[in-house]
C-alpha cells in the first residue's frame, strides 16, 4: 500500500490506468441504460433533421434563387426553419434525460464509496489526511459522473453524427468530400500526441488539489491550536505554497487541453478553404462535372459540420482525459482491502456472558515493529481491569483487539471461548460500550448524541442514563434542556460535558463488555467523585477494561495490568502490587507525590 501520510505528499497510483476500469463503470450505467438509448434516439433523430440544412441551401442558390422561383424559395426557408425547431426540441428533451440519468450515477457512486468507506478498518484512516478522503468522495464523483452519462452518450452521438454527415456529403459530391477526409490523418497524429501528456498533466493537478484539501481540512479542525500559537502567518504561507502548486499544474494542464480545441480548428479552417480552391479550379477548367457554387457552400457547410462532432469528440476526449485521474483514484479507494471483516462463515455473536481470554496475541501496526508480542491473559465475567503503563505501551491497542478494530498478525482473542475472528462484527460492538478520551459529539441535539448509542431509546430512557452519569445536572441548565442543538464536534460545550454526554450514551447501550480509554480525563475532580457513584452502577455485572492514568480512580479495580515491553510485565490487585513494590508500586507512590 501506498504511503499518503501528509499534505505535502502526492498521491502515486500503484498502477497505470487500465482502460478495463472502463468496463466496471459500466455497472453505473447499466441502470439507466434505457433512458440513455432513448436520449441516444432523441439526439439522432434531431441531429438527421438539422443535416437537411446544407442540401435545402444547395437547392436554393442552384434552383430556385436563378429561377426566380419565389414560392419554391418561401417553401424551402419554411423546411430550413422546421428542421432548426426540431433539432432545438429534440436536444433539450435530450438535456433533461441526461441531467437526471448523472445525478442518479453520482447517487450511486457516492453511496458505494461511503459505504465502503465505513468498511474499511483503522488503519486506512491512520495511513491518510481526511481530507484526501474527501475529496474523493465530492469532487472526484462530481467530475466523473458527468464522462459516464453526457460523455459516452456524446461520443456515440457524435461519431453517428459523422457517420451521418460522411453519407450527406459524398452524396452531394464524391470529389470535394474527398478533399475534406484528407484532413483526418492529420488530426490522428496530433491526437495521439497529445494523449499521455493530457493525462499525466491532470494526474499532477489532481495531486496537488488533493494535498490542499487535505491541509485546508487539517486547519480548520485545528483552528484554535493555529490562533493559540499564532501560527497564522506561517500557515498562511505553506497554505500559499500549496495553492501555488495547484495553480501552476492546473497552468500546465490546460495548455494541453487548450492545444486540442485550436489543433482541430486549423486543421478545419486549411480544409475547408481547400475545398474552396479545388472546387473553383474544377469550375474554371470546366473538369468539375456537376460541381456548382451551390454544391460547394453545400460541402463546406458538410465540411464544417464534419469538423463539428470532431472537435466535439476532441473536447469529449479532452475531458475524458482529465477525468480518468479521477476514476483511477475512486477505484483505488473502492478496491481499498478491508481487512477487518465478517469470515464467510462468521456466525453471530451468542449474548455475551463477559469472558475475555487472548491467547499469544502478537500485533503491530507497521510491519516489523510489534506492540503487542505474545500476550496472554485471561479476565473473568463482570471483572474489572485497569490497564495502566507508559504512553505507546499499548494498553488502547489492547482495548482495540478486543471490540476488532483491528485484526490480530498471531494468536486469538476469545470472548466467552468464541474466537471473535469468526463472529460478524455487528453482533460483536452492539453489545460492547466504548467511551474514548476524544469523546466525539455530532451535530444536533443532546438528545440525539445520547439516543446514538441505542436509536429506539425513550426519552425516560435517556433522562435516566443522563442522571446516572451526572450529565442531566448541566443538560438541564441550558435553555432548551435536551433539545439544545449542539454544533459539530460539540464545540458548545466543554470537553467535561462531552464527556459526560458520552457516559450517558454508552450506558445506554447497556453493554456486556465496557471499555473506557482515559473516559474522565477531562472532567474535575469534583464531578468525578460525583460520577463514580454512577461509574460504579455502569461496572456492576459488566466486565469492564480501563485505562486511566489517575490511579487513585482505580484501586478498587478486581485486576490491575502493567503494560510495557509489548506484554504485561505486571498484574494483580491494587493491594498485591504495592506489596511487590514493582512497576506499578513506582508508577503510583510518584504520582501520589506529585498530587501532595
Amino acid at each position: 500500500m501506498a504511503r499518503r501520510n501528509t499534505y505535502r505528499e502526492d498521491e502515486v497510483l500503484e498502477t497505470p490506468f487500465d482502460y478495463r476500469h472502463l468496463l466496471r463503470a459500466s455497472v453505473y450505467i447499466k441502470k439507466y441504460l434505457g433512458k440513455m438509448i432513448f436520449a441516444l434516439f432523441l439526439s439522432a433523430i434531431g441531429g438527421i433533421t438539422a443535416l437537411f440544412g446544407p442540401m435545402i441551401t444547395q437547392k436554393a442558390l442552384d434552383e430556385a434563387i436563378p429561377d426566380e422561383n419565389v414560392k419554391m424559395l418561401l417553401l424551402l426557408v419554411g423546411l430550413l426553419c422546421i428542421c432548426f425547431i426540431l433539432s432545438i426540441i429534440f436536444t433539450t428533451v435530450r438535456s433533461k434525460i441526461m441531467i437526471n440519468v448523472s445525478q442518479n450515477i453520482i447517487y450511486d457512486i457516492r453511496k458505494d464509496v461511503f459505504e465502503h468507506l465505513q468498511k474499511l478498518p483503522f488503519q486506512y484512516y491512520d495511513d491518510r489526511p481526511h481530507g484526501k478522503i474527501l475529496i474523493r468522495v465530492v469532487n472526484y464523483v462530481n467530475s466523473v459522473s458527468d464522462m459516464l452519462s453526457n460523455g459516452l452518450i456524446n461520443v456515440v452521438l457524435e461519431i453517428m453524427n459523422l457517420i451521418f454527415i460522411v453519407i450527406f456529403m459524398f452524396c452531394v459530391n464524391v470529389k470535394l468530400s474527398l478533399v475534406v477526409m484528407a484532413g483526418v490523418p492529420i488530426l490522428a497524429i496530433f491526437m495521439f500526441w497529445i494523449k499521455n501528456k493530457q493525462r499525466k498533466a491532470w494526474q499532477q493537478v489532481s495531486n496537488k488539489n488533493s494535498n490542499l484539501n487535505a491541509y485546508l481540512q487539517e486547519n480548520i479542525v485545528g483552528a484554535r491550536i493555529t490562533q493559540m500559537f499564532a501560527r497564522e502567518e506561517e500557515n498562511a504561507e505553506t497554505f500559499a505554497e500549496l495553492s501555488d502548486r495547484c495553480r501552476t499544474t492546473w497552468f500546465k494542464a490546460v495548455m494541453y487541453s487548450n492545444l486540442v480545441w485550436p489543433g482541430i480548428d486549423n486543421i478545419s479552417v486549411w480544409v475547408r478553404a481547400a475545398v474552396f480552391i479545388v472546387g473553383l479550379i474544377f469550375i474554371g477548367t470546366g473538369e468539375g462535372s456537376g460541381i456548382t457554387l451551390g454544391v460547394i457552400v453545400a460541402i463546406t457547410s458538410y465540411a464544417s459540420r464534419f469538423w463539428q462532432p470532431i472537435m466535439n469528440l476532441g473536447n469529449i476526449f479532452n475531458n475524458f482525459i482529465n477525468n480518468i485521474a479521477y476514476l483511477e483514484r475512486i477505484f483505488e479507494t473502492l478496491d481499498e482491502p478491508v481487512t477487518v471483516d465478517d469470515a464467510e462463515d462468521a456466525t453471530e455473536m451468542p449474548p455475551i456472558k463477559g469472558d475475555v481470554t487472548f491467547e499469544n496475541v502478537t500485533f503491530a501496526y507497521e510491519e516489523g515493529k510489534d506492540v503487542l508480542k505474545n500476550v496472554s491473559f485471561t479476565v473473568k465475567a463482570g471483572e474489572s481491569v485497569t490497564l495502566v503503563g507508559p504512553t505507546g505501551a499499548g494498553k488502547s491497542t489492547i482495548v482495540n483487539l478486543i471490540s476488532r478494530f483491528y485484526n490480530v498478525n498471531q494468536g486469538r482473542v476469545l470472548i466467552d471461548g468464541q474466537d471473535i475472528a469468526k463472529v460478524t462484527l455487528h453482533s460483536l460492538r452492539s453489545q460492547m460500550g466504548i467511551m474514548l478520551q476524544d469523546s466525539f459529539i455530532f451535530s444536533g441535539t443532546i438528545e440525539d448524541n445520547i439516543r446514538y448509542g441505542k436509536l429506539d431509546a425513550t426519552t425516560e430512557e435517556i433522562i435516566k442514563s443522563s442522571k446516572t452519569v451526572c450529565a442531566d445536572d448541566f443538560i438541564t441548565r441550558f435553555q432548551d434542556g435536551y433539545q439544545t442543538e449542539v454544533k459539530e464536534r460539540g464545540s458548545l460545550l466543554s470537553q467535561g460535558q462531552k464527556q459526560l454526554i458520552s457516559f450517558a450514551r454508552t450506558l445506554l447501550s447497556d453493554p456486556a463488555i465496557l471499555v473506557l480509554d482515559e473516559a474522565t480525563s477531562s472532567i474535575d475532580v469534583q464531578t468525578e467523585k460525583a460520577l463514580q457513584q454512577g461509574l460504579n452502577a455502569m461496572l456492576q455485572g459488566r466486565t469492564s477494561f480501563i485505562i486511566a492514568h489517575r490511579l487513585s480512580t482505580i484501586k478498587n479495580c478486581d485486576k490491575i495490568m502493567y503494560i510495557d515491553q509489548g506484554g504485561i510485565v505486571e498484574c494483580g490487585s491494587h493491594a498485591e502490587l504495592m506489596e511487590k513494590k514493582g512497576y506499578y508500586y513506582k508508577l503510583y507512590t510518584a504520582q501520589m507525590d506529585d498530587i501532595a
